[in-house]
């Protein structure tokens, strides 16, 4: 008889309880609603911080072509006079980029102006993440003559 006491014992005790399993649930709930929103803004600041450093390699890009060809791509050619060369520039010695012209962050091409509105180089703009002009916060737009 003691022994079939201490093995119901054993049996009892070996699960967990739904008490026990709900408690654990509700922490684990509790931790990603305070974590996942801080998470998600440091992944919205990466992606503006990309943004940013990919216009400045563009600038960088567009510095070098600059000096083999004497003058800034047009907007017709764009970003793409970066990797293919123009048909009527003999002194190109691209390609100024080592892959292809890649999208904004948020998977929209970049807008490129030249001349310019904003000094004497070229414009270059993200959209941000909202892809429409203008914005505040992270749907503020990334553009090449400003740097924040």
């Amino acid at each position: 008889m003691g022994r079939q006491v201490s093995e119901r014992r054993r049996r009892s005790s070996s699960g967990v309880t739904l008490i026990e399993m709900l408690v654990v649930v509700t922490i684990i709930a509790l931790f990603a609603a305070l974590v996942a929103p801080r998470m998600l803004k440091k992944s919205d600041t990466a992606r503006v911080t990309a943004a940013r450093a990919q216009i400045n390699s563009f600038m960088t890009a567009i510095g070098a072509y600059k000096l083999d060809t004497g003058l800034f791509p047009s907007t017709e050619q764009g970003l793409n006079a970066l990797r293919i060369k123009p048909a009527e520039l003999n002194q190109w010695q691209g390609p100024y980029l080592p892959q292809d012209i890649p999208v904004d962050p948020w998977g929209r091409p970049y807008t490129y102006k030249f001349p310019g509105e904003h000094g004497d180089e070229p414009d270059i703009v993200s959209l941000g993440a909202d892809g429409q002009p203008g914005g505040e916060g992270i749907n503020a737009d990334i553009m090449s003559w400003k740097s924040q």
